[in-house]
Formats: C-alpha cells, structure tokens, sequence
C-alpha cells in the first residue's frame, strides 16, 4: 500500500505519508485510491479539486462551511506551507486546540481534516502551490472562517507578518462563532 498513517492528531485529523518512486527523470506517486483510503478509515467520495498559488507569507484561512461540510486533504505540490487545522466542534475535547505541520513537495506527505476542523496554511516558500480534495462542494452560503489570530485558538504561525484576503483579515473569533446557532451543526461525537 502506497499509503501510511504517519500521525492521528487532535482525535480525526490525519498526516498521512505516500510513497514516491522516482529517479533522475523525476517522480511518480499516487495521491488517492480509494482503495486503500477506504482501508485506512478515510473518505472516499471527493467531489471536488482546488488548487491555489500564494506568495511566502500568505495566509489562507482559517475556513469552513457549516451545511454541507467539507472534509479536506491537504498536499502541498510546490514549495513548503504550514498545513494546520482547528477544532471548532462543540462538546469535544480539543476544541479550540489546533494542529500543524509543516510538509513541502519533497515529503509529500498529506494532511487529512474532517467537517468540524477550521483548515488553513501558511505559504513558506517564495511560491508555494497547495492542492486540496473535498468531500462536498464549495456553498458560500454558507461558508466562515476563524480569525488567523485569534488569542484563544493561540497558534504558533511561523511567520510574524501575514498577507491576508480581505475576508481573512475580518473572520470571527472562535468564541463569535460558537455563540453563533449554525456552531451547533459541529458537535463532538
């Protein structure tokens, strides 16, 4: 199987590892089977691809959508980032905590989060390309965001100056958003 189960964070997010097999012509690797996804525990059914290009320093999230959630795999295909994910889901035991990784093209390892995870990174690199799959299709109706900041979530972001979206720069505090009655629609367990 091309794929190992590196770490299981925060209870449900998941680094896994893929194997590469390459040499002086480049590589070759799979990213999904659904298969051995399906072995692992994981989601199967990804009905879409994004892809995005952000300069070093960029921050992209931290984002969800409450009906119709998403799942993500994260990979990072040029460059480095800082992969992480928060938990923003009522009840559970790490709510609030976060997880992060950094991973690059070269390690090609991947970060799995469920629904209930607030998901993001941070472009390492001069260029950096990350490519995600998702378990259901993007609804901004729907959709918000943790502020990248937020004191009470704490994350150790490994950048001291962030470019930021206009809508990233103005996201909720954790504590907005659970007071908030869509929260209810994360719960833990």
């Amino acid at each position: 199987m091309p794929f190992e189960i590196e770490s299981v964070e925060l209870g449900d997010v998941v680094v896994l590892k893929s194997k590469a097999f390459g040499d002086d012509r480049g590589f070759f690797m799979e990213s999904f089977r659904a298969d051995q996804f399906a072995e692992l525990g994981l989601p199967t059914q990804f009905v879409q691809d994004n892809h995005s290009k952000s300069c070093k320093g960029v921050i992209r999230g931290l984002h969800f959508q409450w009906r119709e959630p998403q799942a993500k795999l994260m990979r990072v295909t040029r460059g480095e980032a800082f992969v992480m994910a928060v938990d923003i889901r009522k009840g559970s035991p790490t709510l609030g905590q976060w997880y992060g990784a950094v991973i690059s093209e070269d390690d090609k390892r991947m970060v799995f989060a469920p629904p209930g995870f607030a998901r993001g990174f941070c472009a390492l690199s001069e260029w950096t390309e990350v490519q995600y799959k998702c378990t259901a299709v993007y609804n901004p109706a729907c959709e918000s965001g943790i502020r990248w900041n937020d004191p009470a979530v704490g994350i150790d972001w490994p950048i001291k100056e962030a470019l930021l979206s206009p809508k990233d720069a103005k996201a909720q505090t954790l504590e907005e958003w659970l007071a908030r009655p869509e929260s209810d629609a994360f719960q833990y367990g």
